[in-house]
């Protein structure tokens, strides 16, 4: 029997609506650990932003979530802060240099990385990895890669 939302996210959860999706990282972000970092794999339009918003309501982020694409990365204060990074326009991991990304990251926190290959080689060791998708019957998926 699956009984944590880990277990549940290693067998893979299938989500029919973005308001299921957000409950589940909401529930999530209730279970992780101080100082997280998290990729978020998956197609443009499987979800990434919306499992961010979830994982922002758990956290008491008050402010409207959205996609970073343009800015980068945004900062969204709650029980812990939320830096939620789109990598999707950068094309290594040198190129986070300079935007000084480390200066953000006051524990508690949680990184959420989009487009997490575009930058493999910063990742954390520790990081999470979750796939994103979608199913034949367009119903969205959600399963958390390895050993977590």
């Amino acid at each position: 029997m699956v009984t944590n939302i880990y277990d549940r996210l290693r067998a893979g959860v299938i989500t029919a609506s973005a308001a299921e999706t957000q409950v589940l990282a909401a529930e999530f972000a209730g279970a992780l650990p101080v100082d997280t970092t998290l990729a978020l794999h998956g197609d443009l339009g499987v979800g990434k932003t919306t499992f961010v918003q979830g994982l922002a309501r758990g956290f008491g982020v008050a402010d409207a979530v959205t996609s970073p694409t343009f800015t980068i990365f945004t900062l969204h204060r709650g029980t812990r802060t939320l830096v939620h990074l789109d990598a999707y326009r950068l094309n290594d991991a040198t190129q986070l240099d300079p935007l000084m990304l480390e200066d953000f990251l006051t524990p508690p926190y949680c990184l959420a990385v989009e487009w997490p290959d575009n930058i493999a080689a910063w990742l954390p060791r520790g990081t999470l990895h979750l796939e994103l998708g979608i199913a034949h019957d367009a119903r969205h998926t959600v399963k958390l890669r390895g050993d977590a």
